[in-house]
């Protein structure tokens, strides 16, 4: 039924100008404003998702968005550049390097992945298989 269905992530933030700023200028991507109803991420892979303003907006509480990259480290200098600070998680199964990169592939549990906040609080990632 749903199969053939475009289908997009959509979450909200606290301040669509923020975001807009963030999402286009500090992270390079593709938004467009809707003028009022919401900024589109087009992602190059064909995907997208809806980032909308919401008055009693919650951060999430997960990962909303993995950015699943060529080189983490050579991203997470250049978004640490541009002030992006990265989280430290306690709770992880493997230990986060100075960078806050967790390195799940030489500990053999998963990716390489660090976290890190929109200016909304919510969560995104960067990883590397």
């Amino acid at each position: 039924m749903l199969r053939d269905a475009v289908a997009f992530s959509g979450f909200s933030v606290n301040d669509s100008k923020a975001a807009l700023a963030f999402y286009k200028d500090t992270l390079g991507l593709d938004v467009t404003d809707s003028e009022g109803m919401g900024l589109t991420v087009t992602f190059s892979s064909g995907g997208s998702a809806f980032i909308y303003e919401k008055p009693d907006h919650v951060p999430a509480t997960f990962t909303i968005l993995n950015f699943s990259v060529e080189d983490i480290d050579a991203v997470v200098d250049e978004l640490a550049a541009k002030g992006v600070k990265f989280e430290h998680y306690d709770s992880m199964p493997g230990a986060q390097d100075d960078k806050e990169i967790m390195r799940g592939k030489a500990a053999n549990m998963g990716p390489d992945i660090a976290w890190f906040k929109d200016p909304a609080g919510n969560i995104l990632a960067v990883l590397q298989n």
